[in-house]
């Protein structure tokens, strides 16, 4: 009993090192261990630069084909319906977006060796719209838009 009244009488201090010891011994030894996948190589987790450089290029993408519709005047927010079908509609049947294939990283499903799917790629899309879904990530590689869409970003 006195370990677990300890941690808030001993001070804010001893709490926070109680939580630190607590988060390295669940941490996995590398990102994707705890869901079966290969340290690195093919099938491991994505590394975040990759992905953040496909998403780039899906953004730059996306400007460049709505800014062809649009011009003179700036594409503006159809630019975003526009990376969004260039997202969804390849991430559903394909697994990849162009910058994703680029990259050569690509979105599975971690339930079943099957293809993402319509459904999962809109709602991945959607919630990366929101950003924050998108921007946290945990200790698997994976970001709370994946884990609400069941899936994964691996490298090929």
């Amino acid at each position: 009993m006195r370990n677990v009244l300890g941690s808030w009488l001993d001070g804010p201090k001893s709490a926070m090192n109680q939580a630190r010891e607590q988060a390295s011994e669940n941490r996995p030894a590398f990102r994707g261990e705890k869901l079966g996948l290969p340290e690195s190589g093919p099938g491991s987790a994505a590394p975040l630069r990759k992905r953040l450089l496909a998403f780039v290029v899906d953004l730059v993408l996306a400007a460049l084909i709505t800014a062809a519709f649009t011009a003179p005047a700036y594409p503006g927010d159809w630019s975003l319906l526009t990376w969004l079908v260039i997202t969804v509609v390849p991430v559903s049947f394909f697994g990849a977006t162009p910058g994703m294939a680029l990259t050569k990283i690509w979105v599975a499903r971690v339930d079943a060796p099957k293809m993402v799917g319509p459904l999962r790629a809109v709602l991945r899309g959607l919630l990366t719209v929101l950003i924050i879904p998108a921007v946290i990530w945990n200790f698997d590689g994976r970001s709370w838009h994946d884990r609400i869409s069941g899936t994964i970003v691996l490298r090929r």
